[in-house]
């Protein structure tokens, strides 16, 4: 490895590790209580440091969405070999699912933090988390095509299924599924409460062919 690819691979290591710095302290501070000068301390840097590859904050957690995007993009590519578009709207679901539960801090950033997404609406947009929707629509368009959800929106109808989507993905991470199942309020007799809410999720989109 030659000198200029050294530098740039330092480069890219130290933005991966100012990167993974600001994910900690946003998740576990907050995004305003967390602060350039919060980040450069808990890397050992100094602030001027940091400035050197982001101008703020904000550049920071947008970085942060991409690389959560990109992440949930690449489990997306295996979606391609699926030709049937409800079987493909299946596995959507698990991918997305399995996503969320490999990655909570990522995904808590993308889809629960409210203000990382209030900067990108107003500055730079959603490009990532547009085209990822985009995807859902495309496969709800296509089922459609098949007979499935007729009397719907296609747009309307992909926001009722990432909707649904994230509510079992948030309940999981936040474990409140799993003490539903624990305490036995509801799903007696049902060992994964998850698995068993997607199947039947999965059931009831089928009904509606």
């Amino acid at each position: 490895m030659g000198i200029k690819e050294r530098k740039l691979k330092h480069k890219e290591d130290l933005k991966q590790h100012i990167l993974n710095a600001a994910k900690k302290l946003f998740l576990e501070n907050g995004y305003e209580a967390t602060s350039i000068r919060k980040i450069a301390a808990e890397i050992e840097f100094s602030p001027t440091t940091i400035y050197l590859y982001y101008k703020d904050k904000h550049e920071i957690v947008h970085a942060l969405h991409e690389e959560g995007f990109k992440i949930l993009g690449e489990s997306f590519k295996v979606l391609a070999h699926v030709e049937h578009p409800f079987e493909r709207l299946k596995a959507m679901g698990r991918l997305y699912i399995q996503f969320a539960l490999a990655n909570p801090d990522f995904y808590e950033l993308m889809f629960v933090m409210k203000e990382p997404l209030e900067h990108i609406d107003e500055d730079c947009g959603w490009e990532e988390g547009t085209a990822a929707f985009n995807t859902l629509v495309d496969t709800i368009k296509a089922c459609q095509e098949t007979g499935y959800f007729k009397n719907f929106e296609a747009n309307v109808f992909a926001l009722l299924v990432w909707s649904t989507m994230h509510g079992l993905c948030a309940l999981k991470i936040n474990n409140h599924l799993d003490h539903m199942v624990t305490n036995k309020k509801v799903l007696e007799n049902i060992s994964d409460g998850l698995a068993h809410t997607f199947e039947a999720y999965v059931q009831m989109l089928e009904r509606l062919k």
